[in-house]
C-alpha cells in the first residue's frame, strides 16, 4: 500500500513540474499585481458585494452574486506597434452565477488540471433586429448535456451590447430560465462598459467594407478579445460559440473523445462546424494570447480570419475538423443588420455517438496510411479508408463488432467531391464472424439493402431485425475501375433492456 502511495505522489509531482515548465514556456513574462508603463493588462473584477453603479438596476439576489473580488490576473505583453502604447485595463463584470474561487498565486494554477472544470463554452450576444437566438442556444447547450457532463462544465455569456436596458431584460430572462445553471455555477453572465472599448468608428476599411460594417466586426472582435480573457482561467479548454446555434446531443463527451484520439499530437484550434468561428476549441493556457492578438488586429479583419491566422502563428498549419459536426447555425437573421442568413452545416449530426468497439477487416488493396479502421473511427475529416482499383465483385469490407448488438439504423458514405464512390454493393448484417486461411468473414448474413450512388441509409432495423448481430458486411457486388473511399459509417443500436435508442456512431 505505501509503494502504491509513494508511486501516485511521484506520478503527481513529476505532473505538476511538467504543468509547470509548460505554463512558464507559454507564459515566458512573470505575473505582476502591477501595470508598468508598455505592458498590456486584462482585469476582470467581480465587485458584487454591491451593485454595480453604471448597472445598480440589474436585479441582483444574493443566491444569484459572486460576493467578494474576482482576483485580478495580470499578465505581462509586449505591446509591440501598438500606436497607444498599451491597452487600458478592461473591467468584465459579473452580472450573474457563481464562478469557482480564483487563485491568487501563480502555481495555483495548476489547480485547474485537477479540480477546475473541463470545457468553458463562451458566447457573445448582443440585440438582435428581428429575432433573439440566446435562450434557445443556451437550452440547447444544457438540454443536450448530462448532468455528469454539466458538472464538467461552465458557460461563459457576455451580453456584449451597450444598450444597458437590452442588457437588463436579457439578464432577467436567463435568471428566470436558467437560475440553477447559475447557482450551480455552470453559467456566468458577464459584462464589460462601452468606456474599455478602443475607437470603434474612423476605422481601416479593409476589404473595402463598407464603414458600419468595419465597426461591427471591430466591435465583435473585441467582444471575444473580453470574452477569452476572463475565460482563461476557468477550466482546461476552451469552446467558442455564436449566440444562435443548436448543439448536438453529449457534445462534450464528443470533444473528450476527439482530444484523447490525438494523444500527444501538438494543436493549437480543433474545429467541431465548418462554419465561421462556431465551434473552434483551444487549450485554456492560450486564450490570454489570443485575447491580445484579437486586441491588436481588431480592425484589420473579421474574427473568423484573425482565429486562422492565430492558428497558423502557433505552428497548426491547417484545419484540424471533425466529422460530424457538433454545432449547427439555427440563426435565420444575422446580427448585422438584420440581414437574412441561411448558412447551414450539411456535416451536423444532432444525436451522433460513438461506435460500438469493433474490428475493421477488407480484402480491397490499401493505399498509403488510410486504414480501414479510418472509416470507423471518429477522427479528423482527413481520415478515412482509401482503397485501391481494381475493386472485383466479391469483396468485401467487413466491421466485426466484439459484442452482440441489436442494430437500429446504419448509415454509410462513400466518395468524397463526387469521386471515388463505391458504386454497386450490398449491405448485410450477419450473426457470427468466422476466421479461417481465407480470412475473416461475416456469415449467418442477412440482406438489409444496396448502396444508391454510393450512399446507404436504413432506419427502424431493430422492427424486422430484432435478434442481436455480430458483424456489418458491405459486399461488392460489381467490379469498378476507380478507386474507392468510404468515408464514413454510422451505427446507431439499442440496449436489450431497455426501450430508449442509444446511438452509437463512426463517421468521418
Amino acid at each position: 500500500k505505501m509503494n502504491f502511495m509513494s508511486s501516485v505522489l511521484y506520478a503527481t509531482l513529476k505532473y505538476l513540474v511538467i504543468k509547470v515548465a509548460t505554463l512558464i514556456r507559454h507564459h515566458p513574462q512573470h505575473l505582476s499585481t502591477k501595470s508598468p508603463p508598455r505592458r498590456m493588462v486584462f482585469s476582470f473584477k467581480g465587485r458584487l458585494e454591491e451593485p454595480v453603479s453604471s448597472l445598480g438596476w440589474l436585479p441582483f439576489s444574493s443566491g444569484n452574486m459572486y460576493s467578494g473580488e474576482m482576483r485580478r490576473w495580470s499578465w505581462n505583453f509586449n505591446a509591440g506597434r501598438l500606436s497607444s502604447g498599451s491597452l487600458s485595463m478592461a473591467s468584465a463584470r459579473l452580472l450573474a452565477g457563481v464562478p469557482q474561487q480564483d487563485k491568487s498565486e501563480y502555481l495555483e494554477m495548476l489547480m485547474v488540471w485537477f479540480f477546475f472544470k473541463y470545457l468553458t463554452v463562451g458566447l457573445s450576444s448582443v440585440r438582435r433586429k428581428k429575432e433573439n437566438y440566446l435562450l434557445s442556444t443556451l437550452y440547447s447547450i444544457f438540454s443536450q448535456s448530462s448532468e455528469k457532463e454539466l458538472a464538467d462544465m461552465v458557460v461563459v455569456v457576455l451580453l456584449a451590447d451597450f444598450d444597458l436596458q437590452f442588457v437588463q431584460e436579457t439578464l432577467r430572462s436567463i435568471m428566470e430560465k436558467f437560475s440553477s445553471r447559475l447557482s450551480q455555477g455552470q453559467l456566468l453572465v458577464i459584462h464589460v462598459d462601452e468606456e474599455h472599448y478602443p475607437p470603434l468608428t474612423g476605422l481601416k476599411r479593409n476589404f473595402n467594407d463598407a464603414p458600419d460594417r468595419v465597426t461591427f466586426r471591430s466591435k465583435q472582435n473585441m467582444d471575444y478579445a473580453h470574452l477569452v480573457h476572463f475565460c482563461a482561467n476557468l477550466s482546461r479548454y476552451y469552446l467558442m460559440l455564436e449566440d444562435d446555434v443548436s448543439c448536438s446531443k453529449g457534445f462534450l463527451s464528443a470533444i473528450r473523445g476527439h482530444i484523447h484520439s490525438l494523444g500527444s499530437s501538438p494543436w493549437t484550434s480543433l474545429e467541431f462546424s465548418k462554419l465561421g468561428y462556431i465551434g473552434k476549441l483551444y487549450h485554456s493556457s492560450d486564450l490570454l494570447q489570443l485575447g491580445h492578438f484579437l486586441y491588436i488586429f481588431y480592425q484589420e479583419m473579421p474574427c473568423d480570419f484573425l482565429m486562422s491566422h492565430f492558428r497558423t502563428l502557433l505552428m497548426q498549419d491547417k484545419p484540424i475538423r471533425f466529422r460530424p459536426s457538433l454545432f449547427q447555425h439555427m440563426g435565420t437573421y444575422s446580427s448585422f443588420q438584420s440581414v437574412y442568413n441561411k448558412l447551414k452545416d450539411e456535416d451536423f449530426d444532432v444525436d451522433p455517438g460513438h461506435n460500438p468497439a469493433a474490428d475493421v477487416y477488407t480484402d480491397i488493396g490499401v493505399y498509403n496510411h488510410h486504414l480501414p479502421q479510418q472509416a470507423y473511427e471518429n477522427g479528423p475529416e482527413n481520415q478515412f479508408f482509401w482503397g485501391k482499383s481494381p475493386i472485383k465483385e466479391g469483396n468485401f469490407f467487413l466491421v466485426a463488432f466484439h459484442e452482440p448488438v441489436v442494430v437500429s439504423r446504419i448509415l454509410i458514405q462513400t466518395g468524397k467531391d463526387g469521386n471515388d464512390m463505391l458504386v454497386s454493393a450490398d449491405v448485410e448484417l450477419g450473426e457470427t464472424v468466422t476466421k479461417g486461411a481465407t480470412g475473416t468473414k461475416c456469415t449467418g448474413s442477412h440482406t438489409v439493402g444496396s448502396l444508391r450512388e454510393g450512399q446507404f441509409e436504413q432506419q427502424d432495423m431493430q422492427r424486422t431485425l430484432k435478434s442481436p448481430v455480430l458483424c456489418l458486411n458491405i459486399r461488392v457486388t460489381a467490379t469498378q475501375s476507380n478507386w474507392v473511399i468510404i468515408k464514413g459509417i454510422q451505427v446507431w443500436t439499442v440496449k436489450e433492456n431497455k426501450n430508449e435508442q442509444v446511438v452509437v456512431a463512426f463517421h468521418r
